[in-house]
Order: C-alpha cells, then structure tokens, then sequence
C-alpha cells in the first residue's frame, strides 16, 4: 500500500476535497479489513458488532437493575473498555497487592435494538473479558456466571430476545473480594462486548482450528471446523475453506460435505497445502487469512475469516528452541495487563506502540504473567513477530498470600479465586486454548505459575533440608506437616495438561516452577512436555544432568547479566522471561508505590535506562547510550543510569555507557575525556569516572577495525522554558482509537529537561476525551485520570479517545511559567 502523509492528507483537503476522499478510501480499505478480520477471527461465527459505546453504570450492588423498566437516568454513562478501579481513590487503607486501589460491585445496562429483521435470526452477546464474578442478564433473564475475570465468553441471547423492539441487557460485576490477586487486576467490563446475529446453523464458537505444519518448503495446513445445528431437522452442508495470501489471491482451497444432526454438533477436519510458503518468523511474520464459507442447499449461511500462516516450532533438551528450523535463543519479557493511568482497559493502538517499543529494545518473546491477555493482543504479537508463552493461573486450589498493608510487612490476606478453581479451571483452561490456538505467535500453554512455590501453600519434608536435597539448611520455614501435600501439584498438573491437549496437542505444556527441589521430588514437572524454571539459574546444569530428557528454560528471571548469560552460555537452556518488560500496577512497596518498578519501560511507555542495557545486549542493530550518576566505588555499575547531564562544576560523575559496540570512547565538547575501552563481557557495561564540565557528552562505539558505528549524546540543560509535543496533525478513527501525546519540557534551546516535574494542564475542544495523563512515576499517588499531572524526567503521556464522530480535536498543554503548546487530532470516520 501506498504510504501517505496525514499531515499532506489534511493540507491537501483543503483544497481539493474530492481528490483526497479517494486517498483517505484508499488508506481505510486495509483498515476496515483488518477491523473485520478482528471481530471474525476471535468469535468465528455470525455477523459481529461491538457494543461498546455509551452503557450506564452504577458503583454499587442494585439488585433490581436487572428490570427492563428499571430507571437508570441518574447512573454514570460510560464506554467499553472500562475500568472503575483505576479511577477510584488511591488509599494506604488499601491492599497494596492491588495497588492501593478499590475494588467493589458494580452494576452496567444498556438498551439494544433488535431489528424485526432478524427474526430466525441467533443473537449472542460476546464479552472478551469481564473482571470478575459477572453475571449477564437480557430483559430481566440470566443468561450465566463467568467467575474468571480473564476469560472471553458467550451467551446465546436468543430465548429472551424481543424482535422489533428495545432489548436492556444488565451485567452485575462483583470484585468486592478486592485483593484476590498478587497485582493489579482492574473491575469492570474492560474489554471489547460484541453483539452478533447468526444463523441457527453456523460454525460453533472457537469452532475453526487452523493448525500449520511444514513440509520442506511446502506449508501444509491442518482445518477442522466445528459446526452447530440448531433446529429441529438435520442439514446437509458444504463446507468451502479458501487460504489467501498478502495480496487477497487464494491460494489453495478444499470443499468438504458434512451432515448435521437436529440440536447437535459435527466437525470436519481437511488440510491445504502450499508450494513454497512465506513462513511466519520473528523479522517477518507472514501472515494468511483462511476463509471458511458454510453453504446450505447452495446458500451461503455463515462464513468466518481466521489469521493464520505456517511456522514449526521445535523443542530438545540439549539444543534449546528452534523457529523454522533455526536454533533461537527467546529474549523474553513477562507482562501483566494493565496499562498504568488506564487500568486493565484494553486499547489496541496503546498496546500496539508498547510491543513495538519492547521489539526495539531486542524483546522476541511475550509471557502473558499470569493470565490470558484480550485477543488484540495476540493479533498484534501476530503481526509484529513476537512469540507468547500464553498462560492460565497464579493459584490452583489454593490462595497465597497478598500483603495488605505493605509489601513483606503486616499480616497477609488469602483472597483469591481458589474456590473457583474445581469447578471452572478445566473449562476456564480449555476455553483460553480454543481461543488463542489458531494464533501463530502462541508457541506454549502454561497451567501455572509459582503454584509450588514452598509453604505458600504446598509443602514437603525436602523443605527441612539435609542429604542430598540441595538445601543446606531448613527452607521457606522447613517442612509443615499441616501444609497441603506438595504431591497435589501432579495430580493436577496432569488433569490440566489433559485439558489443554484436548484441544491443541501441537504445543507443549508448561509452567513457571518458584520451588523446583520441591517440585522435582513430585509428578509436576514430569507432567510437563516443557518446564519454566523461576529465579534457580543455579539448577539449568545440575537438573539438566540429572533429568537429561527435561527442556529447560527461565520461565521468569532478575534483569542482571549473569541470568543473561546462564541462557546465553547454555545451548540446553533456550530462553529467559525478565519480571518484568513494563512496569505495572499493584504487588506494590509500601506506600507511595503505585506498583512494581523493575521494567525495560515505564507506565507512560518510554524506555528506561535498564531498557537500553537490555538493548545492548539483545539487539542486532548498533546501538549505544549514557547514562550518569554519583558513584559509591569502584564495583558500583547500575543498569539504571539515567541520561542527564546536570551536576556541580568539577564533581567526579561516573558516567556508564550500554553500547553492544565491541569498545567505545567518551568524549565530552568534541574532545576525549574517556579512553577507549573494550566492551566488558561480563558486567556488559563500560564505565569512565570524570569530572563534571558543561557542555555536550559523548559515547561513541566502535567496531574491531576503530570504525564508528554509534553515537549517542546528553547536553546539560538549563531551566524549564517550553512544553513541546512529539507529533502533531494525529489521524484517529472515530471508533475507539486513542492518540498517544507524549509531551516533553525543554529548555530555551529545546534541549529535555530530564530534571524537570512542572506541573502540567491537559485541555481539550472537540469531540475527544481525555483518558488520562501517565508520567510514569512509581511514588505519585495523585490522581492520574484529571487533566492536571506532574511530569516525571521530564515528561509526561496523554490519552485522547475519540467520542465517535468525525472532526477536529485542539488539545492545549499549559504549565505555569512555561510556554504552552497545542496540536490538532483529526477525527475520521
């Protein structure tokens, strides 16, 4: 597709409207399919619509809402996604395993028209995710419970429905068990609701399986499509499954005939093959779509459109992981869910920009700690080439511990979703697995996270230590008798595993072991086709000698080099998952903190330093970066040096570079000030110590031969001067895009004030709303969803939604005592 300027679209529309209504067509076609292909891939029936504008909701339990004739006037009115946590009042009374954050029981309702039309028409109502306990009503009827918070799911809507007229759905949501999680979970609706009208014929939910395989060059693959008869007579059906490639060309098809029995369900299961097939990898992830067109007596009845495209992932104990064929070490990331000012709301555009910057800093691999993500996410690991280590829980059937007034201190409480788990995890489990299977980047199912982690809850005599266990002294407390038997975890290890294999055995099974000694003396990791060691680098030699047939790898690890080079020295050991590639909210310090802070990127999305250093040592491009800070000795280097250049003439300042250069040298004002150095192998940064002097500093790396082949500056500023925004002239679409304003305080010279924490002013005329502002700092405990925030390093992030109808939007950005800046959004239909 051509490549057009949004900035020349506008110019250009003021003076030949016509000629730019045929571009601003020819930029929306791959849009609208792409947005089609969103809604057909993970529902996979009917005719889908989201529903997410303008619902009613009420913070507080009103049994009564579910009445058609209920009054909801005076309730707040609001759009999906939503999250009510996130705008609630941060308190220290709070647990801090959230966050600081309430929960609650909210109530949501909206009004639906159901067109006489679509009399003999199915009606579903399809949630991607709903937190948590939710119960979903149409004109007054039940139509189910969904306890997991993270789980899509559908309702057939039908029995109720009153054709021709206003139909009120009403959805009860109940997270008054407020720290039932280790982190920040979010409460509410706070991903996309779809309406969809179907045939009582049509493909089942989840129902089109697309599994790839290669054979050579040759991509074969592998279609089952399931489908459901509702009515009283069986059908005759044909079944056409088309692949096209890029360019919308089919490229292989088949035609199958199946019978469908009254009020039952049949599958058929068929394969395509294609000649030299552009494989899915992580520099280019190829993608396909696989039409699938359901015909009754020559009438086109239902029809669903999944991503797809062919890539083969192999596993060995010895060799590690390879993609295609090509032995690949996976730069992992473990991420949560929320998005800082946003909550758990689940918006593609922000989440599409915080991939794309984790894959610039050298990030390959996703774990989804410790839940499934909203489909968009995966679409987007799809598309952008990122494998996922996709994962069901953090608790079996029994709760940890969350601190509750402070992290590691005060007395624990045991919320959680355990009472849930017997009756649901299978089902739960099942349904994550026929959603996201037929996504190329997921390469593993995890069942668990730390749920052996010792004596929180399971426990085992190998705790007292002694003889060969590995402990030299009592762990975790030492062996408690009263504890759950440590045994439990094969048992349900193996029902899990089970389930996931009932709908996908192309992939392994995994989970992310805390208390490996203890596990391994149990039937868990056995029950494991791989298996995620958490934070035990001291066991990838030992266990791999003693359990020769056992893959490996660091299903969550420390940022620090050594755990780097455990993975990159060891070719049995095939990857690491950093805790974490994002800051997120909860599993919070004691107060202020608004959550955990170890990530390679802040809430507001910008690169730390810890980031760059993780580039250094993951990327393939040459890459080099400052940082800055008084030092406490020799043996003091940090991977969390900032960029600034602002200290006391003549202090001794040591400065850090993280460069993946084979040496670099330090210049400051055009002259060497640090000589050159090889890069250091085993602490992955070079360091000079030097007297502060103003002026422009410098690293430059440089190949073997002394050639430059990066460069990187900082310039010591002076006092805050001006707001300035990284873009101007933003194109969004009308439906629930966000533009993403990240503005910075320069100085007089334009330089970033990185010490700067000016408080800033968000206004907003047009049809746009403000989301929120994000600086990204872990100990501000203000409000971050009005319109007034302190940037942090000099910077801060603005949310703009669109309301849903075209025009322009102006948004002003005013600070006392510094100049004010202002840009346009222009808001497509």
């Amino acid at each position: 597709m051509e490549k057009i300027s949004f900035a020349y679209i506008i110019t250009e529309l003021m003076n030949n409207k016509n000629y730019i209504v045929m571009y601003i067509k020819k930029l929306l076609v791959p849009i609208l399919i792409l947005s089609c292909l969103s809604a057909f891939s993970q529902i996979s029936f009917g005719d889908s619509q989201k529903i997410n504008d303008s619902w009613k909701f009420i913070l507080q339990d009103t049994p009564e809402a579910i009445n058609a004739s209920y009054n909801d006037t005076n309730w707040q009115t609001v759009d999906i996604p939503h999250d009510w946590s996130v705008k609630g009042q941060l308190s220290p009374t709070l647990a801090s395993c959230t966050g600081f954050l309430p929960g609650g029981i909210g109530w949501y309702r909206k009004t639906i028209n159901i067109p006489q039309s679509k009399r003999g028409e199915k009606v579903f109502l399809y949630f991607e995710g709903v937190y948590n306990r939710s119960e979903v009503y149409v004109n007054g009827h039940s139509l189910g419970k969904r306890p997991n918070g993270y789980i899509s799911f559908a309702y057939d809507a039908s029995p109720y429905i009153k054709y021709g007229e206003k139909n009120t759905i009403a959805v009860r949501v109940d997270h008054s068990k407020s720290a039932d999680s280790r982190w920040y979970t979010g409460s509410g609706i706070y991903r996309n609701v779809w309406l969809v009208y179907a045939n009582p014929v049509h493909i089942a939910q989840w129902g089109v399986y697309a599994n790839p395989e290669l054979n050579k060059t040759t991509g074969i693959l592998h279609i089952e499509v399931a489908l459901e008869n509702e009515t009283a007579s069986k059908v005759n059906l044909e079944i056409k499954n088309e692949l096209l490639d890029l360019d919308g060309k089919v490229v292989a098809k088949s035609f199958n005939k199946v019978v469908v029995a009254p009020n039952k369900e049949n599958k058929i299961a068929t394969k395509i093959e294609v000649k030299n097939a552009k494989l899915w990898d992580l520099d280019n992830p190829n993608l396909y779509q696989l039409r699938t067109t359901v015909f009754k007596n020559g009438k086109q009845i239902d029809k669903t459109i999944t991503q797809t495209g062919f890539r083969s992932f192999t596993f060995d104990a010895n060799k590690g992981f390879a993609l295609n064929g090509k032995w690949t070490k996976m730069k992992g990331v473990c991420l949560h869910h929320d998005s800082g000012v946003l909550g758990s709301a689940m918006y593609r555009d922000v989440w599409k920009e915080r991939l794309k910057t984790l894959k610039e800093i050298g990030v390959n691999a996703i774990r989804t700690s410790h839940n499934p993500q909203a489909p968009d996410f995966y679409e987007l690991c799809d598309e952008l080439g990122l494998l996922v280590l996709n994962e069901a829980y953090d608790e079996w059937e029994f709760p940890k511990r969350k601190w509750l007034e402070g992290w590691n201190v005060g007395t624990p409480g045991f919320e959680g979703n355990s009472d849930i788990f017997d009756d649901w995890s299978e089902r739960d489990l099942e349904d994550m697995v026929r959603r996201d299977r037929n996504h190329l980047s997921v390469f593993a199912w995890s069942i668990g996270n730390e749920v052996d982690y010792p004596n929180d809850p399971y426990s085992h005599p190998v705790l007292n230590g002694g003889g060969d266990s590995g402990f030299s002294q009592a762990a975790y407390g030492g062996y408690k008798k009263e504890a759950p038997d440590a045994m439990r975890l094969g048992v349900i290890a193996k029902r899990l595993v089970a389930a996931v294999k009932k709908y996908d055995k192309s992939r392994p099974t995994t989970a992310g072991l805390a208390g490996v000694t203890m596990s391994n003396e149990t039937a868990f990791p056995g029950a494991l086709d791989i298996t995620g060691y958490n934070y035990t680098e001291s066991k990838y030699q030992s266990d791999h000698k003693k359990y020769p047939n056992r893959v490996i790898y660091g299903s969550e690890t420390r940022h620090d080099i050594k755990a780097w080079l455990a993975v990159k020295n060891n070719d049995h050991i095939f990857g690491q998952f950093l805790w974490t590639g994002i800051d997120y909210l909860g599993e919070s310090g004691s107060w202020p903190s608004r959550g955990f802070y170890s990530g390679l990127v802040d809430f507001s999305g910008a690169i730390k330093p810890r980031g760059y250093f993780r580039q250094s040592l993951w990327a393939d491009k040459p890459m080099i970066h400052l940082g800055t800070y008084v030092s406490n000795g020799e043996d003091d280097l940090s991977m969390d040096a900032w960029p600034t250049w602002n200290y006391e003439e003549g202090k001794i300042i040591r400065v850090v570079c993280y460069t993946n250069a084979a040496k670099a040298r330090l210049e400051l004002n055009g002259k060497i000030i640090g000589e050159e150095k090889k890069y250091d192998e085993k602490t992955g940064v070079i360091y000079w110590d030097v007297p502060f002097v103003k002026g422009k500093l410098e690293a430059v790396g440089l190949d073997v031969n002394n050639k430059e082949e990066s460069r990187y500056a900082i310039i010591q500023s002076n006092q805050p001067y001006a707001l300035v925004i990284n873009q101007s002239n933003v194109t969004i679409d009308s439906q629930n895009e966000v533009a993403q304003l990240m503005v910075q305080v320069v100085d007089k010279d334009g330089l970033a004030v990185m010490l700067s924490d000016n408080e800033v002013r968000c206004t907003i005329e047009g049809p746009g709303t403000l989301l929120g502002l994000e600086a990204g700092n872990n100990n501000d405990m203000t409000d971050y969803t009005d319109n007034i925030q302190r940037v942090f390093h000099g910077h801060i992030l603005a949310y703009i939604k669109a309301k849903g109808e075209k025009g322009t939007v102006k948004v002003t950005f005013d600070s006392p005592w510094l100049e004010s800046v202002s840009t346009t959004i222009y808001v497509l239909e």
